[in-house]
């Protein structure tokens, strides 16, 4: 199979190789799933790079973790009728070597989802870890009805979905992003009222557009830079998920308004979930599928498998608005 893959970590265009590798086979409990679309998010060129993730887990790694296409072939114990289905997957690249960025990849048949038709590979791609992320965030507690909900970085790929399923979900959604251009896209999800997170306002316009009471719940996409904004306009006993810290790794955290409030910071680290949390994100994501067969799933830009290296540029670029993919067809 034609395949993209790294020997050491790096720069993308300097240790990401194109060329053939040997097709996998399906283990016990294995699918492989003949793949048309991969989504690389910015944790998998962190990875590459060697942000986060110094050190190699593997000799060689194919790249990307989310993806989309079609089972080809099955392993012993899986059901034979899901020989032939569209599914899409999240995880290809956690815990294995070979990822996403591939014509073939073998992955546990709980690790892929049915992929509704009428969605193309290219949208399938978009779901993955950001889909996931947002669902969790959003209800791993219970439902949000009649909430107010914040999600930080709106346009972003999580904060997309987010926003999407929060309005699904029937809570009154406000988004931040930091120009008119992610604005619009956030809008386009269907937020309710969508803030400018560098105004020197900001907090003041979130807590106006909740009369005051402040917001039930936060989803948000960087605990260090948003800790000071989420304390001022959470309300009393909100729940604060955050999946990820931006570039700064550390924030001298008020506890007191922590306390004072009763407010609940919940880390989001989706390899880290149980089983149960993810299947339940799996399952709720497909009935929204199905409610909402008009959702959005961005794509910002579609390269070639031989040019993976300048889809993880893109990502690193830091201009993206929606998921990069790549076309795993290379005929």
């Amino acid at each position: 199979m034609k395949a993209i893959w790294y020997e050491k970590q790096g720069r993308a265009d300097e240790v990401l190789e194109f060329g053939d590798l040997p097709t996998p086979h399906p283990a016990p409990g294995e699918v492989r799933v003949r793949l048309h679309a991969s989504g690389v998010n910015p944790a998998d060129a962190n990875r590459r790079a060697g942000r986060m993730h110094a050190g190699m887990e593997f000799p060689r790694i194919i790249p990307n973790s989310d993806g989309a296409g079609v089972i080809d072939a099955l392993g012993d114990g899986v059901d034979r009728r899901m020989l032939g289905a569209r599914v899409w997957l999240h995880f290809g690249q956690r815990g294995r070597p070979f990822g996403t960025a591939a014509e073939y990849i073998c992955v546990p048949h709980a690790l892929t989802s049915p992929l509704p038709d009428h969605l193309d590979f290219a949208h399938g791609a978009c779901l993955g870890i950001p889909a996931m992320t947002a669902y969790i965030s959003l209800f791993q507690r219970g439902a949000i009805k009649g909430k107010y909900v914040l999600v930080t970085g709106g346009a972003g790929a999580v904060g997309h979905y987010a926003v999407q399923l929060a309005k699904w979900g029937g809570a009154y959604v406000i988004a931040t992003t930091s120009s008119a251009l992610k604005a619009d896209h956030a809008a386009s999800g269907g937020a309710d009222a969508v803030i400018d997170y560098t105004s020197p306002d900001a907090a003041q316009r979130i807590l106006d557009a909740t009369l005051g009471r402040g917001v039930d719940h936060i989803v948000d996409v960087n605990a260090v830079d948003n800790a000071r904004l989420c304390l001022q306009v959470a309300a009393n006993q909100a729940q604060w998920v955050s999946y990820a810290s931006g570039a700064g790794l550390e924030q001298a955290l008020p506890l007191v308004t922590l306390i004072r409030k009763n407010i609940c910071l919940q880390g989001l680290y989706l390899p880290g979930l149980p089983y149960e949390t993810r299947r339940m994100a799996q399952e709720g994501l497909s009935r929204w599928m199905q409610d909402v067969p008009d959702a959005i799933h961005a794509v910002d830009s579609v390269f070639d498998l031989r040019d993976t290296a300048k889809a993880h540029l893109a990502v690193e670029a830091g201009t993206k608005l929606g998921t990069v993919v790549v076309r795993c067809d290379t005929e």
